[in-house]
């Protein structure tokens, strides 16, 4: 029986590495290799309109991809040039509150690896915790907490690739940090840059005060429904990460009106032009 089960986990890996090199195979015939990759969340495609020498590709296009269900997100792959720099973007991604594995979840960013992108600009919409922050405001990731009920790296083979024992130390790239620290304090146009730390959490329904107020005991300050196993699996393939997150709106209990999806992506979609004048400066000043 354990040879039958390790069989099977074997032939598992198998087939989500096929996946994998299907989806790079398809995608280098109709892009130039890349060195940074950008993933957009919910509210955030805009970025990806003032690009030179733009190439859209539909998820549904790519072999290998999950299908693509998610509103606010345009489930295109995107390559082009900004700021003299090529770039590969994300707009949109996959969650686990979609019904996905994390391995589905994640594996647009093993292709990206393989499309030859060292650096990943990772973003998302999320839910201020800490007390002093206010719905607009963009927070540079330090640090995150997994709440997500399983890992990424859970039942690979490590004959078929590298170990799943990686070190999550420094997730965020501390050096790259401190530069985009830098270039945020020069452009008066960012307004000021938040720092802390994200806590992902399973969704999709938004969460009760209570839990709020748990993760701000536990040291979160803002929470969201993505990210984490993104940035684990970059790690795991040896990139660089930067994270930032969009505080779209106060979390439960920090506010007095129901919080909605839809106000979600307008709170974003506002606050787009100055991540937008962020991004500009890592590509252009940091990367």
């Amino acid at each position: 029986m354990d040879g039958e089960k390790n069989g099977s986990l074997h032939d598992a890996e198998r087939t989500f590495t096929r996946r994998i090199a299907a989806a790079a195979e398809y995608l280098k015939e109709k892009i130039a290799p890349v060195k940074v990759g950008l993933i957009l969340g919910s509210g955030l495609g805009r970025i990806a309109d003032d690009l030179d020498r733009k190439v859209a590709i539909s998820y549904r296009d790519i072999p290998g991809f999950p299908a693509f269900t998610i509103p606010g997100h345009r489930g295109e792959l995107i390559s082009g040039v900004k700021g003299g720099k090529r770039i590969v973007i994300m707009s949109g991604r996959f969650h686990y509150y979609q019904g996905y594995s994390l391995g589905e979840t994640t594996l647009p960013v093993r292709v990206l690896r393989r499309l030859g992108v060292e650096t990943l600009i990772i973003t998302n919409s999320s839910g201020g915790i800490n007390e002093r922050f206010r719905g607009g405001d963009i927070m540079l990731i330090t640090d995150h907490i997994n709440l997500l009920p399983d890992n990424p790296l859970r039942g690979l083979d490590p004959n078929l690739s590298a170990s799943p024992f990686i070190d999550l130390s420094d997730p965020y790239d501390e050096d790259l940090r401190s530069a985009v620290i830098r270039v945020a304090r020069r452009n008066p146009g960012i307004g000021e840059l938040r720092q802390g730390v994200y806590i992902a959490v399973p969704g999709p329904s938004y969460e009760t005060a209570a839990e709020i107020g748990f993760y701000r005991k536990a040291g979160a300050d803002a929470v969201g429904m993505s990210t984490v196993p993104e940035v684990i699996v970059a790690k795991h393939e040896g990139m660089h990460v930067i994270g930032i997150s969009a505080i779209a709106n106060l979390a439960t209990g920090m506010r007095e009106r129901d919080l909605t999806h839809e106000e979600v992506l307008r709170s974003t979609r506002a606050m787009s032009g100055r991540l937008i004048l962020l991004i500009e400066e890592i590509i252009g000043n940091v990367l």
